[in-house]
């Protein structure tokens, strides 16, 4: 999945920043960014993606000759 964020600002001037396919931290880094372009933030609300580990997996076979 993409990383992507959202950003809705309603007539009133209130943003609105949603996070799409960031996860862990990263995912308010990104917000945070956009807080410290449009002013202070009022709330934040974090989602499952949020406690997801952004995992890499990398995998090693070690083989081993044998000799009788």
């Amino acid at each position: 999945m993409a990383e992507e964020l959202e950003i809705e600002i309603s007539p009133m001037g209130q943003v609105t920043v949603r996070t799409i396919g960031i996860k862990g931290a990263k995912c308010i880094e990104a917000a945070e960014l956009v807080a410290q372009i449009v002013g202070r933030e009022e709330s934040r609300q974090l989602t499952s993606e949020y406690y997801e580990a952004n995992q890499q997996v990398d995998l090693r076979q070690s083989i081993r000759n044998q000799r009788s």
